[in-house]
């Protein structure tokens, strides 16, 4: 069983700064791409950044670029979404997602979701 759990959401005030984690378990091989996404009410759900597993190419979305960065740490098997210069615009559920091995098969994993709030 491989569990995506994220943290770090919250309600911040516009220009602000915070810190999404999450950290993968269970019966894990390998973790290939990890992505965080997020979904705002109303809209669809958008891919907000793509950390590969080689760790040379990453992903921003157009909105995020510039204040988002997102960041690994395979020891810990866990994604990192530091979201600075937060605009209310960046308010939605944040996802966390993932290509992972498991011992038996390889599969598309997904977190429950945490709650940002950019507001003043």
């Amino acid at each position: 069983q491989v569990q995506l759990v994220e943290s770090g959401g919250g309600l911040v005030q516009p220009g602000g700064s915070l810190r999404l984690s999450c950290a993968a378990s269970g019966s894990i091989s390998s973790i290939y791409d990890m992505r965080w996404y997020r979904q705002a009410p109303g809209k669809q759900r958008e891919l907000v950044a793509v950390f590969s597993s080689g760790g040379i190419t990453n992903y921003y979305a157009d909105s995020v670029k510039g204040r988002f960065t997102i960041s690994r740490d395979n020891a810990k098997n866990t994604v990192y979404l530091q979201m600075n210069s937060l605009k209310p615009e960046d308010t939605a559920v944040y996802y966390c997602n993932a290509d992972i091995m498991s011992s038996t098969y390889l599969n598309d994993y997904w977190g429950q979701g945490t709650q940002v709030t950019v507001s003043s």
